[in-house]
């Protein structure tokens, strides 16, 4: 575990700059020189040669410096070069870490460095949000030496324990300000605590402000600090005018402007701006891409894809494409909504004047927005040209190419994922033939849902099993009885013998002369209205109604008529006068 204690020596030495020619003068492996000659890159620039000879050696590394100035080898190169010396990683342990803010920029980074990597037999591999987990999954499970990680989907990984971070021996933090800019603060802060507190590390950025500061001063042991440019300075190659036009002719101006010859990248500030801006451009004949986080990462990937390769001349993008994104020959950046801030602004316009190039940058200005803007390109160290335009002015043109549209509505296509580059090195999203991705199955394999004749499956029974249900003939289930057996209720033919009692019985003369059944009197008892009598049905006593002749005068109403109180019931006897 790192110390959280800030390092003694943590603040930033300044460097003096070195003058080299090539890159072996400045200590690289020749397997890393020959295949930086057959890319094409023969000398470094002014970052990189800054900054490799303290990499290599073991040093902590803070970069500084403009967008488009070459930080991406900076810090790739003296990974490469020292976890090839080192061997092959253990499964799920690797053994650099490069962190970056955005999906793309990992992409980048990847691309730039994996034909680097085959030179020394160091692999390499993205771990990004917005694709399936399964290939980022096995890569680490055979063993990676290098990952190019987001934050968050490497904090996914290291959850479900298929990536561990305790033999990490080189951590770079690729545009450092970004991660703290979007709020990756503490997941960075976190991921940084499990790597040895030993290990090297490089931060690269193109502001060093508070937020950077922090994790500096906590984490690098002993810093020098690598600054090729001020960093409010704007790229000397790049032009930049401010275009006032009237509130209703912004998008009249903006798809003059996008019809010209040429990339251009042009941004909106909501990803609604960006995907509304694109189709009103194709509705009057402007072919462009959309690119911003509300896009998934297979329809961003192939966005970015059709931009580089010219089938599409317009990209038009929120800020999550300003930063990590480089496409040679961007000639043009518009900002079509301003941005509030200084470094988005720095940000965006860095897509143009990369690596020396020349570009230019326009900003379409509302009325209103006018003395807010001017306030922050002020804090961006940017002086911008002033200049009241309207559609179809010379001036327009002069400035930005801008022509008219072909007013021919364009068929967008519907998202899908198509069109992968051809030719060439392999890229993302690009796959042999034969090599199976996630999805992808081989024939005979089996997947859910297939079965080979005769397996059994949940629903299937052979003939004569049983289950849940099934009864053969002549097994008893609840209900059924055989012959003569007994159950509740049930009572054969002579299963009592004579005489015995049950409930509700009473033989003849059970019970003694006199005795007074509940309810009841015995025969011969004699009572008002009638008479108790054996029923002989029932086995019982029933009372049977009796002719009044043949009742005695004086029984009638049970007792005399003269003579001592009258019981309660008595019927009062009828007076004559």
């Amino acid at each position: 575990m790192a110390s959280d204690e800030p390092a003694d020596a943590a603040t930033p030495v300044e460097a003096e700059p070195v003058a080299v020619r090539d890159f072996a003068a400045l200590g690289l492996p020749h397997q890393l020189v020959r295949a930086l000659n057959r890319e094409g890159i023969s000398t470094p620039f002014e970052i990189q040669q800054a900054t490799v000879p303290d990499a290599l050696a073991g040093r902590d590394v803070l970069g500084r410096g403009q967008t488009g100035s070459g930080k991406t080898l900076a810090f790739g190169l003296p990974v490469l070069a020292r976890v090839a010396a080192g061997g092959r990683a253990r499964p799920q342990h690797p053994r650099a870490l490069i962190l970056v803010p955005t999906r793309e920029l990992a992409m980048q980074v990847n691309d730039a460095l994996v034909p680097l990597g085959k030179a020394v037999g160091v692999f390499l591999k993205t771990a990004v949000g917005g694709v399936p987990y399964d290939r980022q999954i096995d890569a680490l499970r055979r063993g990676v030496e290098i990952i190019v990680a987001t934050p968050g989907r490497l904090g996914d990984l290291i959850a479900r324990g298929v990536c561990k971070l305790d033999e990490i021996e080189i951590t770079v933090l690729d545009e450092a300000d970004q991660m703290a800019d979007m709020g990756f603060l503490p997941e960075v802060t976190d991921l940084l605590s499990k790597t040895p507190a030993n290990a090297q590390r490089l931060l690269f950025s193109a502001t060093l402000d508070g937020d950077v500061d922090a994790l500096v001063r906590r984490f690098m042991h002993d810093p020098v600090t690598h600054s090729t440019s001020p960093a409010t300075a704007a790229v000397s190659t790049m032009d930049h005018h401010l275009l006032l036009i009237p509130p209703h002719d912004k998008f009249a101006i903006a798809a003059s402007i996008a019809a010209r010859q040429g990339r251009t990248m042009m941004f909106a500030r909501t990803q609604m701006g960006v995907d509304r801006l694109v189709e009103q451009l194709a509705a009057v004949g402007v072919r462009a891409g959309a690119l911003h986080g509300g896009k998934t990462q297979r329809v961003r990937t192939r966005t970015l894809a059709e931009f580089k390769e010219g089938r599409t001349s317009v990209l038009v993008a929120t800020d999550v494409a300003a930063r990590g994104i480089h496409v040679d020959g961007v000639s043009l950046v518009v900002h079509v909504d301003p941005p509030k801030d200084p470094k988005d602004y720095l940000h965006r316009a860095g897509r143009t004047a990369r690596a020396g190039e020349s570009g230019a940058v326009a900003t379409l200005v509302l009325p209103k927005q006018r003395r807010t803007t001017l306030a922050m390109l002020e804090k961006a160290g940017v002086e911008p040209a002033q200049t009241r335009v309207r559609p179809g002015d010379a001036v327009l043109a002069e400035l930005t190419g801008a022509q008219a549209p072909s007013g021919v509505p364009v068929l967008v296509e519907p998202e899908r994922y198509s069109d992968r580059p051809r030719g060439g090195d392999r890229r993302y999203g690009d796959r042999p033939q034969g090599e199976r991705r996630y999805g992808d199955r081989p024939q005979g394999e089996r997947r859910y849902g297939d079965r080979p004749q005769g397996e059994r499956r949940y629903g299937d029974r052979p003939q004569g099993e049983r289950r849940f249900g099934d009864r053969p003939q002549g097994e008893r289930t609840f209900g059924d009885r055989p012959q003569g057996e007994r159950r509740f209720g049930d009572r054969p033919q002579g299963d009592r013998p004579q005489g015995e009692r049950r409930f509700g019985d009473r033989p003849q003369g059970d019970r003694p002369q006199g005795d007074r059944a509940a309810g009841g009197r015995p025969a011969g008892e004699w009572r008002a209205g009638g008479e108790w009598r054996s029923d002989d049905r029932r086995g019982g006593y029933r009372h049977e109604s009796a002719p009044r002749h043949d009742r005695p005068a004086d029984a009638q109403g049970d007792r005399p008529r003269t003579g001592g109180d009258r019981q309660f019931g008595a019927r009062r006897p009828t007076r004559t006068h």
